[in-house]
């Protein structure tokens, strides 16, 4: 393998992660907002109650679980 066939694979990989990052990052924020606008009804004080702490808890949890089941089925019809 020449050297520019290894920076065209290396420069893909680095793509793929530099994507990867940038999906995480959008359901990060996806998470928070929707959680945040679920969860919280009040204006935050200094710490949340512990029924705001459960539901981002259980918000957080099935977001997670639904991605994960949607990137499974993506994955499978590949």
């Amino acid at each position: 393998m020449d050297s520019s066939a290894l920076n065209s694979a290396e420069m893909q990989q680095f793509l793929n992660q530099e994507k990867e990052k940038a999906m995480v990052n959008e359901m990060v924020a996806k998470l928070t907002s929707v959680c945040w606008d679920k969860c919280i009804t009040s204006a935050p004080g200094s710490k949340f109650s512990s029924s705001e702490s459960a539901c981002l808890s259980n918000c957080a949890q099935r977001y997670m679980d639904m991605s994960l089941i949607i990137m499974k089925r993506f994955q499978s019809m590949h």
